[in-house]
């Protein structure tokens, strides 16, 4: 395996097997050996022929909807499940965040917790005290340390837990949804400091149903779906095809219809899509993106946005009229609306293209247009970096 590998995984298949007779007393456990067995016990097969790497460092997502296989997938990586076919191998100390709290006793205060874990961790006392501090403060439990756990709700055992996992050094961390538990702040201390690993090559894997989270901290991220692998790419990407499955739009599609670039339930659907410049320069300080919608059906708080990527189908920017606070309360049937953004020059040289969005009622996908407007920018100061805003330089001399 090549040293930049943390994780490499080949042809991975787990099944598990569901017998009809239900064993039930110690007696049937023996006499059942004995019968000619008539029926054939069911097989679940719960992943299927899987591949992937994830290079040393990556922040690596794993997507799913529920039953698809992905915790599956994670219990191998962590060595809970062996699969049944294929192989995995790691490299380097690996931890699991799977099951946060395992060992934990709630008849214990939080302090004796924090000593009994540390010594399950293979801390001695001398090194539990000298990080007892920074334990505490990262779970911001300081008033209820001495409290028994019992007396803790599910999300600060979350913290205190996760806490003290942190503290176990390791080069590859394995997480499901168990964060889900903690509030947003704590939830963001959380990935901060995973992205803090990076520096120090840390691999993070990640399984999450938060598609908001796969886009903003993976690297790259895979999409399991009927125990399969499915796709494989930039988060964004994966992200989308995650979105496309619970659409009523993609509940339908066939096989020819995979490659679509628009999808959504039409409850609103953009009717034009316009950039002020095909080409940008950089006398250009700002472009303006022109969008017009109209609801076909009675529509309560409708959010539309847009992305801008690149060739490279890297996410640069976006934004939406939730984040930017111009509430929409509703859209009758038939009626349009007409929307123009203004984003400054702030793009780099080549291609770009703009995604339009429309969601509804939590994150029902109304509208999702991929690049139903494209740009070029034009730079004569060409630089590696995926922005290339104007910047300022003032030059002095004492």
């Amino acid at each position: 395996m090549s040293e930049e590998i943390a994780i490499s995984v080949k042809n991975v298949s787990k099944d598990f097997v569901l017998p009809h007779e239900k064993v039930s007393s110690i007696k049937s456990i023996f006499t059942s050996v004995t019968k000619k067995r008539n029926k054939k016990a069911d097989t679940q097969h719960a992943l299927k022929d899987v591949s992937f790497e994830i290079k040393k460092g990556e922040f690596f997502g794993i997507v799913g909807r529920n039953g698809s296989g992905k915790s599956t997938m994670l219990k191998i990586l962590a060595g809970i499940y062996q699969p049944t076919a294929g192989s995995v191998r790691t490299k380097g100390k690996l931890v699991p965040f799977i099951e946060l709290g395992v060992g934990f006793n709630p008849e214990l205060t939080g302090r004796e917790n924090v000593y009994l874990n540390g010594a399950m961790l293979g801390f001695s006392d001398k090194q539990v005290k000298a990080m007892y501090k920074d334990i505490v403060d990262f779970a911001e439990l300081e008033r209820f340390m001495d409290q028994k756990l019992k007396n803790y709700s599910s999300g600060m055992q979350v913290r205190l837990a996760f806490s003290m996992a942190v503290r176990a050094e390791a080069d590859i961390l394995l997480i499901d949804e168990v964060l889900a538990v903690g509030d947003a702040d704590f939830q963001r201390k959380c990935f901060d400091y995973f992205r803090s690993l990076k520096g120090a090559g840390t691999t993070v894997v990640f399984v999450t149903h938060d598609m908001d989270a796969v886009r903003e901290y993976c690297d790259q991220a895979i999409l399991i779906e009927n125990s399969q692998l499915v796709e494989r790419g930039l988060p964004s990407k994966v992200a989308a095809s995650y979105t496309k499955m619970f659409t009523d739009q993609a509940k339908g599609a066939d096989e020819s219809s995979k490659e679509q670039k628009r999808w959504g339930n039409s409850s609103i659907s953009y009717k034009k899509v316009s950039v002020s410049h095909n080409k940008l320069t950089s006398a250009n300080k700002e472009i303006t993106i022109k969008l017009t919608a109209v609801a076909n059906k009675e529509v309560e708080n409708p959010v539309f946005g847009f992305l801008i990527k690149n060739s490279a189908h890297v996410q640069i920017l976006g934004t939406n009229t939730k984040i930017i606070r111009k509430d929409i309360k509703i859209l009758k049937k038939g009626e349009s609306i007409e929307l123009e953004w203004t984003v400054p020059n702030i793009f780099n040289e080549g291609l770009h293209y703009i995604d339009p969005a429309i969601i509804h009622d939590g994150g029902q996908v109304a509208d999702w247009w991929e690049e139903a407007a494209a740009f070029r920018a034009i730079k004569e100061d060409k630089t590696p970096f995926i922005v290339s805003p104007d910047i300022g330089l003032t030059i002095g001399s004492k």
